[in-house]
């Protein structure tokens, strides 16, 4: 059984932060990479920040810089900082288990809606 929650999310203004999490019950979840997805309408899915088990966090271009993705391995949560937040940020995010880079694991949160007036 695994299951992931996404918590964090919100409206904010151009320039503001908000710090998304991913509460994850699976077993072993340190053996997990973990990431964060964005969906904003009419666009396709896109990977926004991945995280190794190690903790080696890699990044979507346009967010490099603004956003960190980071890890509690004790709290079977990962994290996604989001700073100097910007109108194209607005989409739904999701936390995805599992996956490599270049492939999507499995499982699937339910997503977090994250909007940016300016």
């Amino acid at each position: 059984q695994v299951q992931l929650v996404e918590s964090g999310g919100g409206l904010v203004q151009e320039g503001g932060s908000l710090r998304l999490s991913c509460a994850a019950s699976v077993s072993f979840f340190s053996n997990y990479a973990m990431a964060w997805y964005r969906q904003a309408p009419g666009r396709q899915r896109e990977l926004v920040a991945f995280i190794t088990s190690g903790g080696i966090g890699n990044y979507a271009d346009s967010v490099k810089g603004r956003f960190t993705i980071s890890r509690d391995n004790a709290k079977n949560t990962v994290y996604l900082q989001m700073n100097s937040l910007k109108p194209e940020d607005t989409a739904v995010y999701t936390c995805n288990a599992g996956g490599t880079y270049g492939r999507p694991g499995f499982t699937w949160g339910q997503g977090t809606q994250v909007t940016v007036s300016s």
